[in-house]
């Protein structure tokens, strides 16, 4: 029976832990200016929760007692590093300043948790850390996943994220990196890079690289929290509701992109009634909220131009307003598509162009501008390039080039049950059989 209460109470711990910890780490870091720091003292209050809560029951609000905690532990770090600095008289000053600039611990830990957490955010996602630690760091401080957790999900050994996180930490201080929200030319280029994290971990979690399952929800879901968040942090910057526009609607088909046996579903092939229609109604929202603030900025003479996220959106948005594939608008995708190119050129909009543009005018025309992409060293090694191909050469009778064409995108993917999928769709290749084929367009 205690063994049972023990078990609860730690599920508990852990709930509550996934929710307070990004406010507790945050609200610390403005104080101690070190994000190491902070998480050690926000770990600190963890293992007293963990000690005291499954003798004593899980407190009415955890979170206050948290937060407590973690005030005591931060007001004990000061007073330990106040007796190392009494023997220095120039850190002695340098402590007396910042006790003038925050005279009460408590009351500073109480502040505005919004901004604190958006400051959190920019320096998780600081462009000084490579991506995979920025991802790493993200999901440790924002996400409150633990080591294992992230190791997990990305299919990568624990020691390896473990360091990843020690080195991110690591460089932050050592870089000076200021606890702040960045103003003024650098709030854009900062901005950029929160919101290719959260996306990189949506996308690990919505067509995973890698390992044998298609989908990774959990991470999806992290994401989408994390974006949310954002949203609600930054609510006049468009394209933080553009990327939660676009998350919003490619999860509502969750459901719909794996079968029975765990096998992938592509767009086209998907039962759309499986499809969530609160997510979809969620992203529809987000888009226009994204479009109204663009509006907003241009009347104030602050022009903002449709961006990336945006774009992808309203593309998205497009497969969830049509009930049935054929009802899809083709022609105003591989518009949207050809606006996305000017906007962030790259080869694999290019590539997501081409699907369109074989929807909307027929396979011969796609396959003519996936031809012009064959000899684009950066995508040499991209599965989709040779299954966007082998399926348009399908469609054009053309099966024995198309079934080259599989088996090599098969070769390419690190993923076991698209690897199936592919091989299968190779396998049908040989005129006996040529069930409905589509291009893996989840954009």
């Amino acid at each position: 029976m205690a063994a049972d209460n023990t078990t609860s109470t730690n599920a508990a711990i852990d709930a509550v832990w996934r929710i307070e910890s990004p406010r507790l780490i945050a609200g610390l870091a403005r104080i101690v200016r070190d994000v190491g720091v902070a998480e050690d003292l926000a770990q600190d209050a963890l293992l007293a929760a963990l000690e005291q809560w499954p003798k004593s029951g899980v407190p009415e609000n955890p979170g206050a007692w948290l937060m407590a905690t973690s005030k005591h532990r931060a007001i004990d770090y000061f007073r330990r590093n106040t007796l190392l600095d009494c023997k220095h008289e120039e850190l002695g000053r340098e402590f007396a300043t910042r006790e003038m600039e925050v005279p009460d611990l408590n009351s500073a830990l109480d502040d505005d948790v919004g901004d604190d957490l958006l400051r959190l955010v920019f320096i998780s996602c600081h462009p000084v850390l490579a991506t995979e630690a920025r991802v790493a760091l993200t999901l440790r401080l924002l996400g409150g996943l633990t080591t294992v957790e992230i190791a997990r999900a990305f299919l990568v050994p624990e020691p390896t994220i473990a360091q990843r996180i020690v080195r991110a930490k690591r460089t932050l201080a050592e870089k000076h990196v200021p606890f702040e929200v960045p103003r003024g030319p650098e709030l854009a280029l900062r901005l950029s890079s929160v919101l290719e994290v959260i996306y990189l971990i949506f996308n690990e979690g919505y067509s995973a690289t890698a390992g044998n399952d298609w989908m990774r929800p959990a991470l999806c879901e992290d994401a989408l929290r994390l974006g949310r968040i954002l949203a609600e942090l930054a609510p006049r910057e468009p394209e933080v509701h553009g990327l939660v526009a676009l998350m919003e609607i490619q999860a509502s088909r969750s459901a719909a992109r794996v079968g029975p046996s765990g096998e992938p579903i592509l767009l086209l092939d998907q039962n759309r009634a499986l499809w969530d229609q609160l997510l979809i109604g969620r992203g529809l929202t987000a888009l226009g909220r994204s479009g109204q603030i663009r509006e907003q900025l241009r009347a104030d003479q602050s022009p903002s131009p449709q961006g990336p996220y945006a774009l992808q959106a309203a593309i998205a948005a497009c497969h969830a307003r049509a009930r049935t594939p054929e009802e899809t608008d083709w022609p105003q995708i591989v518009t949207l598509y050809g606006q996305l190119a000017q906007h962030a050129p790259s080869p694999i909009v290019e590539l997501n162009r081409a699907v369109a543009v074989a929807m909307a005018s027929g396979p011969a025309a796609g396959l003519e501008v996936v031809d012009a992409l064959i000899f684009e060293p950066s995508l040499a090694s991209y599965h989709l390039l040779p299954s966007v191909r082998g399926d348009l050469l399908k469609k054009l009778g053309r099966l024995d080039e198309a079934r080259a064409e599989f088996e090599r995108a098969a070769a390419l993917t690190r993923n076991s049950r698209e690897r199936e999928l592919l091989l299968k769709r190779a396998s049908a290749c040989d005129g006996s059989a040529i069930p409905k084929s589509h291009t893996r367009n989840d954009k």
